[in-house]
């Protein structure tokens, strides 16, 4: 990572623990700029194989390098189209969807959502990882056991119609989980339930059906083989 780029992240804003859509000063780790203040696709981090079996290398390929570029490549051009929206982070336009001009709105809805929503989900995978001590007390308290909050979390994953995402959000100082369609997240303020993201997972077709087909179960039970409870701790304590 280059100094730019490492200390745009440093800067930049996210949610805080226990606010809905506050923006503060702590650690941002989605959605990155480069130099020239247009939207960058993240590197992965690790290889599109180093999730396997439980996530296959040819889905990382093209979940990444074409679905998420894509996102990033349109998200620029509706951002070029209105000058206004230049040098924001991708937090605040999320957070402040209803400000935006109408012409591009759902653009940046759609492909901010699409960026911001893949930049976590790529560093929230990893193999061999445990939960962390805050992480396993955040969810005994919320969901009174790791095994209640797993059925919880399948469930709100599978109860997702057709495209979209399952989210571990912190909300009212505590855990709970819910669900958004297409590329919406909880940051929007557009958002049924509105929280700061700790955990997601990518239930559209195109993230497990070279695998898994139409097994959505199978793929959202082998998740749990490759969740970046580091990652997840990080969150939870910020």
């Amino acid at each position: 990572m280059n100094t730019d780029r490492r200390d745009f992240i440093k800067a930049s804003a996210v949610v805080t623990l226990g606010a809905a859509v506050n923006i503060s000063k702590a650690e941002t780790l989605f959605g990155i700029q480069g130099v020239t203040g247009a939207f960058e696709l993240p590197p992965l981090g690790y290889g599109y194989d180093s999730l396997e079996p439980f996530i296959d290398t040819q889905t990382m390929q093209i979940h990444h390098d074409k679905h998420h570029q894509a996102y990033v490549t349109k998200l620029n051009e509706a951002i070029e189209k209105e000058p206004s929206l230049k040098g924001k982070t991708l937090e605040v336009l999320l957070s402040n969807l209803n400000t935006i001009p109408e012409s591009v709105r759902g653009a940046v809805r759609n492909h901010g959502g699409g960026h911001w929503n893949h930049s976590m989900f790529w560093q929230l995978l990893k193999k061999d990882t445990k939960p962390g001590e805050k992480t396993t007390a955040e969810i005994n308290g919320s969901f009174g056991s790791m095994e209640n909050f797993k059925k919880e979390f399948e469930k709100s994953a599978m109860g997702v119609f057709g495209s979209g995402w399952a989210w571990v959000i912190v909300k009212d100082r505590k855990l709970a989980i819910t669900k958004t369609a297409n590329q919406d997240n909880p940051l929007m303020d557009i958002a049924a339930e509105k929280g700061k993201p700790v955990m997601c997972l990518d239930v559209w077709e195109h993230a497990y059906y070279l695998k898994y087909q139409n097994k959505r179960a199978d793929y959202v039970q082998a998740f749990w083989n490759v969740v970046n409870w580091d990652k997840v701790e990080a969150l939870v304590k910020g």
